[in-house]
Protein backbone atom coordinates (compact mmCIF):
# COMPACT_ATOMS: atom_id res chain seq x y z
CA UNK A 1 0.00 0.00 0.00
CA UNK A 2 1.05 3.37 -1.04
CA UNK A 3 1.85 5.85 1.95
CA UNK A 4 2.35 9.78 2.22
CA UNK A 5 5.07 11.59 3.23
CA UNK A 6 4.06 14.09 5.90
CA UNK A 7 5.38 16.45 2.83
CA UNK A 8 3.22 15.61 0.64
CA UNK A 9 0.19 15.37 2.37
CA UNK A 10 0.26 18.49 3.11
CA UNK A 11 1.22 19.54 -0.60
CA UNK A 12 -1.56 17.29 -1.86
CA UNK A 13 -4.10 19.29 0.69
CA UNK A 14 -2.65 22.21 -0.69
CA UNK A 15 -3.53 21.40 -3.90
CA UNK A 16 -7.01 20.35 -3.17
CA UNK A 17 -7.62 23.71 -1.72
CA UNK A 18 -6.35 25.44 -4.43
CA UNK A 19 -7.76 23.65 -6.76
CA UNK A 20 -11.44 24.30 -5.16
CA UNK A 21 -10.43 27.94 -4.73
CA UNK A 22 -10.19 27.74 -8.89
CA UNK A 23 -13.61 25.95 -9.16
CA UNK A 24 -15.02 28.50 -7.22
CA UNK A 25 -13.47 31.45 -9.16
CA UNK A 26 -14.29 29.66 -12.07
CA UNK A 27 -18.07 29.43 -10.98
CA UNK A 28 -17.83 33.04 -9.89
CA UNK A 29 -16.42 34.46 -13.31
CA UNK A 30 -19.03 32.35 -15.03
CA UNK A 31 -21.83 33.59 -13.52
CA UNK A 32 -20.18 36.95 -13.70
CA UNK A 33 -19.99 36.58 -17.59
CA UNK A 34 -23.90 35.76 -17.89
CA UNK A 35 -24.47 38.80 -15.95
CA UNK A 36 -22.31 40.84 -18.33
CA UNK A 37 -24.65 39.27 -21.29
CA UNK A 38 -26.87 41.89 -19.60
CA UNK A 39 -30.57 40.87 -19.41
CA UNK A 40 -32.58 43.03 -21.19
CA UNK A 41 -36.40 45.01 -20.42
CA UNK A 42 -37.96 45.78 -23.40
CA UNK A 43 -39.78 48.73 -21.57
CA UNK A 44 -42.70 50.51 -23.25
CA UNK A 45 -43.82 54.07 -21.01
CA UNK A 46 -46.73 54.20 -18.73
CA UNK A 47 -46.85 50.20 -18.59
CA UNK A 48 -46.39 47.25 -16.61
CA UNK A 49 -42.85 47.13 -17.24
CA UNK A 50 -42.05 49.84 -15.04
CA UNK A 51 -42.44 47.04 -11.80
CA UNK A 52 -39.97 45.07 -13.92
CA UNK A 53 -37.37 47.96 -13.62
CA UNK A 54 -38.28 48.14 -10.07
CA UNK A 55 -38.05 44.45 -8.99
CA UNK A 56 -34.04 44.58 -11.08
CA UNK A 57 -33.42 47.56 -9.03
CA UNK A 58 -34.05 45.95 -5.65
CA UNK A 59 -32.22 43.19 -6.50
CA UNK A 60 -29.12 45.07 -7.82
CA UNK A 61 -29.10 42.76 -11.19
CA UNK A 62 -27.36 44.47 -14.02
CA UNK A 63 -30.08 45.12 -16.94
CA UNK A 64 -30.29 47.20 -19.77
CA UNK A 65 -33.61 48.80 -20.75
CA UNK A 66 -34.54 49.01 -24.71
CA UNK A 67 -37.51 51.98 -24.78
CA UNK A 68 -40.73 51.89 -26.88
CA UNK A 69 -42.88 54.99 -26.63
CA UNK A 70 -46.74 54.75 -26.83
CA UNK A 71 -48.21 55.40 -30.16
CA UNK A 72 -50.47 58.70 -30.26
CA UNK A 73 -53.84 56.30 -29.97
CA UNK A 74 -51.68 54.52 -26.97
CA UNK A 75 -51.41 51.12 -28.16
CA UNK A 76 -47.99 49.92 -28.06
CA UNK A 77 -46.03 50.49 -30.98
CA UNK A 78 -45.67 47.97 -33.86
CA UNK A 79 -41.80 47.67 -33.02
CA UNK A 80 -42.58 45.43 -30.33
CA UNK A 81 -43.94 42.70 -32.80
CA UNK A 82 -40.43 41.88 -33.12
CA UNK A 83 -39.63 40.95 -29.59
CA UNK A 84 -43.17 39.69 -28.73
CA UNK A 85 -45.91 38.30 -31.08
CA UNK A 86 -48.57 39.65 -29.18
CA UNK A 87 -46.70 42.99 -29.39
CA UNK A 88 -47.26 43.85 -25.86
CA UNK A 89 -44.94 44.69 -23.02
CA UNK A 90 -43.56 44.26 -20.58
CA UNK A 91 -41.06 41.60 -22.29
CA UNK A 92 -37.49 40.31 -21.22
CA UNK A 93 -34.88 38.65 -22.74
CA UNK A 94 -32.25 36.72 -20.93
CA UNK A 95 -29.74 35.64 -23.37
CA UNK A 96 -31.50 32.80 -25.58
CA UNK A 97 -34.92 33.47 -23.26
CA UNK A 98 -37.71 35.67 -24.00
CA UNK A 99 -40.36 35.74 -21.26
CA UNK A 100 -43.83 38.29 -21.34
CA UNK A 101 -46.26 38.53 -19.33
CA UNK A 102 -45.38 40.29 -15.88
CA UNK A 103 -46.04 37.82 -13.25
CA UNK A 104 -43.88 34.79 -15.44
CA UNK A 105 -41.35 37.68 -15.51
CA UNK A 106 -41.26 38.51 -11.78
CA UNK A 107 -41.22 34.33 -10.91
CA UNK A 108 -38.43 34.10 -13.87
CA UNK A 109 -36.12 37.20 -11.94
CA UNK A 110 -36.25 35.71 -8.64
CA UNK A 111 -36.19 32.05 -9.07
CA UNK A 112 -32.84 33.10 -11.25
CA UNK A 113 -31.44 36.22 -9.40
CA UNK A 114 -33.35 36.74 -6.14
CA UNK A 115 -30.56 34.91 -3.76
CA UNK A 116 -33.60 34.31 -1.26
CA UNK A 117 -33.63 38.52 -1.05
CA UNK A 118 -37.02 38.63 -2.30
CA UNK A 119 -38.86 35.82 -0.39
CA UNK A 120 -41.46 35.53 1.63
CA UNK A 121 -41.79 34.90 5.39
CA UNK A 122 -43.49 31.55 5.63
CA UNK A 123 -46.52 32.69 7.24
CA UNK A 124 -46.94 34.91 4.03
CA UNK A 125 -46.36 32.46 0.89
CA UNK A 126 -50.01 32.12 0.40
CA UNK A 127 -50.37 35.60 0.66
CA UNK A 128 -47.45 35.98 -1.86
CA UNK A 129 -48.59 33.31 -4.26
CA UNK A 130 -51.90 34.54 -4.20
CA UNK A 131 -51.73 38.50 -4.84
CA UNK A 132 -49.23 37.70 -7.25
CA UNK A 133 -51.55 36.49 -9.68
CA UNK A 134 -54.33 38.18 -7.97
CA UNK A 135 -53.15 41.38 -9.84
CA UNK A 136 -53.48 40.02 -13.19
CA UNK A 137 -56.08 37.92 -13.07
CA UNK A 138 -58.51 39.74 -11.17
CA UNK A 139 -57.61 43.14 -10.59
CA UNK A 140 -56.26 44.93 -13.42
CA UNK A 141 -59.06 43.61 -15.66
CA UNK A 142 -61.84 45.67 -13.79
CA UNK A 143 -59.34 48.48 -14.00
CA UNK A 144 -58.70 48.41 -17.83
CA UNK A 145 -62.73 47.36 -18.38
CA UNK A 146 -63.07 51.10 -16.59
CA UNK A 147 -60.74 52.42 -18.38
CA UNK A 148 -62.70 51.48 -21.52
CA UNK A 149 -65.84 52.38 -20.82
CA UNK A 150 -64.36 55.96 -19.97
CA UNK A 151 -62.71 55.79 -23.42
CA UNK A 152 -64.98 54.64 -25.86
CA UNK A 153 -67.27 57.48 -25.58
CA UNK A 154 -63.93 59.92 -25.40
CA UNK A 155 -62.96 58.75 -28.59
CA UNK A 156 -66.55 58.59 -30.52
CA UNK A 157 -67.44 60.69 -33.25
CA UNK A 158 -68.70 64.29 -31.01
CA UNK A 159 -72.34 63.75 -32.65
CA UNK A 160 -73.15 60.59 -30.62
CA UNK A 161 -70.31 61.40 -28.00
CA UNK A 162 -72.96 62.49 -25.32
CA UNK A 163 -75.37 59.97 -25.70
CA UNK A 164 -72.73 56.51 -25.79
CA UNK A 165 -71.10 58.86 -22.07
CA UNK A 166 -74.76 58.85 -20.80
CA UNK A 167 -74.62 54.83 -21.90
CA UNK A 168 -71.07 53.68 -20.44
CA UNK A 169 -71.53 55.70 -17.23
CA UNK A 170 -74.41 53.86 -16.44
CA UNK A 171 -72.77 50.18 -17.14
CA UNK A 172 -70.07 51.38 -15.56
CA UNK A 173 -72.09 52.33 -12.23
CA UNK A 174 -73.58 48.92 -12.46
CA UNK A 175 -70.89 46.41 -14.00
CA UNK A 176 -67.61 47.82 -12.98
CA UNK A 177 -68.11 50.09 -9.90
CA UNK A 178 -69.68 47.30 -7.33
CA UNK A 179 -66.81 44.90 -8.62
CA UNK A 180 -64.13 47.60 -7.41
CA UNK A 181 -65.31 48.28 -4.37
CA UNK A 182 -65.22 44.76 -3.67
CA UNK A 183 -61.72 44.49 -4.68
CA UNK A 184 -60.85 47.69 -3.18
CA UNK A 185 -62.46 47.04 0.42
CA UNK A 186 -60.20 43.47 0.16
CA UNK A 187 -56.99 44.93 0.02
CA UNK A 188 -57.81 47.33 2.41
CA UNK A 189 -58.49 45.03 4.71
CA UNK A 190 -55.15 43.05 4.41
CA UNK A 191 -53.05 46.23 4.08
CA UNK A 192 -54.57 47.68 7.60
CA UNK A 193 -53.11 44.12 9.21
CA UNK A 194 -49.85 44.61 7.06
CA UNK A 195 -46.97 46.54 5.86
CA UNK A 196 -46.20 44.62 2.54
CA UNK A 197 -48.81 42.09 0.93
CA UNK A 198 -47.10 38.77 2.66
CA UNK A 199 -46.38 40.36 5.49
CA UNK A 200 -42.20 40.54 6.47
CA UNK A 201 -40.00 44.12 6.62
CA UNK A 202 -39.52 44.27 2.91
CA UNK A 203 -41.46 43.73 -1.02
CA UNK A 204 -42.01 40.36 -2.11
CA UNK A 205 -43.37 38.93 -5.41
CA UNK A 206 -47.06 39.85 -4.83
CA UNK A 207 -45.77 43.59 -4.22
CA UNK A 208 -44.19 43.92 -7.39
CA UNK A 209 -47.06 42.44 -9.24
CA UNK A 210 -49.98 44.38 -7.60
CA UNK A 211 -48.18 47.96 -7.60
CA UNK A 212 -49.25 49.85 -10.76
CA UNK A 213 -52.65 48.43 -9.64
CA UNK A 214 -52.49 50.17 -6.46
CA UNK A 215 -50.60 53.41 -7.91
CA UNK A 216 -53.87 53.67 -10.57
CA UNK A 217 -56.42 53.33 -7.46
CA UNK A 218 -54.23 55.87 -5.20
CA UNK A 219 -54.61 58.40 -8.33
CA UNK A 220 -57.71 57.96 -9.22
CA UNK A 221 -58.96 58.31 -5.39
CA UNK A 222 -60.23 55.56 -4.80
CA UNK A 223 -57.79 53.35 -2.28
CA UNK A 224 -58.66 53.62 1.30
CA UNK A 225 -56.13 55.00 3.20
CA UNK A 226 -54.21 51.84 4.51
CA UNK A 227 -53.59 51.00 0.64
CA UNK A 228 -52.76 54.53 0.07
CA UNK A 229 -49.93 54.61 3.16
CA UNK A 230 -48.85 51.27 1.36
CA UNK A 231 -48.38 52.71 -2.09
CA UNK A 232 -46.65 56.05 -0.53
CA UNK A 233 -44.14 53.36 1.41
CA UNK A 234 -42.96 51.56 -1.71
CA UNK A 235 -42.71 54.66 -3.90
CA UNK A 236 -40.03 55.83 -1.25
CA UNK A 237 -37.67 53.21 -1.58
CA UNK A 238 -34.64 53.71 -3.23
CA UNK A 239 -34.98 51.21 -5.70
CA UNK A 240 -38.31 52.51 -6.62
CA UNK A 241 -36.74 55.87 -7.26
CA UNK A 242 -33.84 54.34 -9.50
CA UNK A 243 -36.09 52.56 -11.71
CA UNK A 244 -38.58 55.48 -12.25
CA UNK A 245 -35.53 57.95 -13.19
CA UNK A 246 -34.18 54.57 -15.84
CA UNK A 247 -37.55 54.20 -17.10
CA UNK A 248 -38.98 57.55 -18.03
CA UNK A 249 -42.24 58.58 -18.04
CA UNK A 250 -44.92 56.70 -16.05
CA UNK A 251 -48.19 58.12 -14.83
CA UNK A 252 -48.53 56.72 -11.95
CA UNK A 253 -45.64 57.36 -9.93
CA UNK A 254 -44.52 60.52 -8.05
CA UNK A 255 -42.60 63.59 -9.59
CA UNK A 256 -38.88 63.00 -9.08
Amino acid sequence: MFTQSPAIHRLSQKLLKARSSIHSHCHLLKRRSALLTMLTVHHLNNSRSQRILWLLEELEVPYEIKKYYRLPSMLAPPELLAVNPLGKAPVITDGEINIAESGAIIEYIIEKYGQGKISPPLEGAIDDLYFLHYAEGTLMPILVQKLIFSLVPARSPWLIRWFLKIIFDELARKIVEPELKKNVDMIESHLVKKDWLAGGSGPTAADFSMSMCLEALKQEKIAHPATVAYVKRLQARPAYRRALMKGGEYSYGPKL
